[in-house]
């Protein structure tokens, strides 16, 4: 008698769970969001997408590291078109503010 099989699940379905079990929840979703705000960068403003970041997860804000001060001034002046795309992205987060921080040299 064989043993019985377990039905198929995707590996993209097991992340979740395993890094629960690890205790990694916190920072499988950072993954997700910073991925989610990169596609979000380059699909509604490109010319700023490679000079900023999601590095942080504060509360009802998403921290963004930029690269220069009118990058900054670019993501601010976009934050509410940009949240509303994160917070519809698969994988984003729901936030109220986007805080900018300069990458350090």
């Amino acid at each position: 008698m064989s043993p019985a099989r377990r039905p198929m699940r995707r590996v993209g379905d097991l992340l979740p769970e395993a890094a629960r079990a690890l205790g990694l929840e916190d920072e499988l979703r950072l993954a997700r969001a910073a991925s989610a705000f990169a596609s979000v960068l380059a699909e509604r403003a490109p010319a700023v997408a490679g000079a900023a970041r999601l590095v942080r997860l504060a509360g009802a804000a998403v921290i963004v590291e930029v690269d220069h001060p009118l990058v900054a001034q670019e993501v601010r002046l976009r934050a509410p078109e940009l949240l509303e795309a994160l917070a519809e992205a698969s994988g984003g987060v729901r936030a109220s503010e986007i805080r900018t921080v300069a990458a350090r040299s």
